[in-house]
């Protein structure tokens, strides 16, 4: 749905769906302020896709020139004991410490 859709008439009524939807549970003061807030992110939102744009090139990046890439160079680092002085569960002789299992 294209922001232009929404935003002749966001309304509280919409917000509280849209909330429902997401499981919030919204203040009165809340509804008020976020479909205020929301109906003036449409509103710009449907401006910009006014804006004429015809000859205008495909942005491929935003920092023109910078190649954003360093070369892969090989340098001193740490030596593994260095490394893991400070680890709180080092697995002895592995070069690697444990650490608390994330995903069961």
């Amino acid at each position: 749905m294209l922001a232009s859709d929404m935003a002749s008439g966001f309304t509280p009524d919409r917000l509280e769906a849209i909330a429902a939807l997401a499981n919030l549970e919204l203040e009165p003061s809340e509804i008020e302020l976020f479909s205020r807030q929301l109906q003036d992110i449409l509103t710009y939102a449907e401006a910009v896709q006014q804006v004429d744009t015809i000859g205008v090139p495909p942005t491929t990046s935003v920092g023109a020139g910078h190649t954003g890439d360093r070369e892969d160079l090989v340098r001193p680092s740490l030596d593994v004991e260095s490394a893991l002085v400070n680890a709180p569960d080092k697995a002895p002789g592995s070069g690697f410490f444990r650490v608390p299992r994330v995903i069961g």
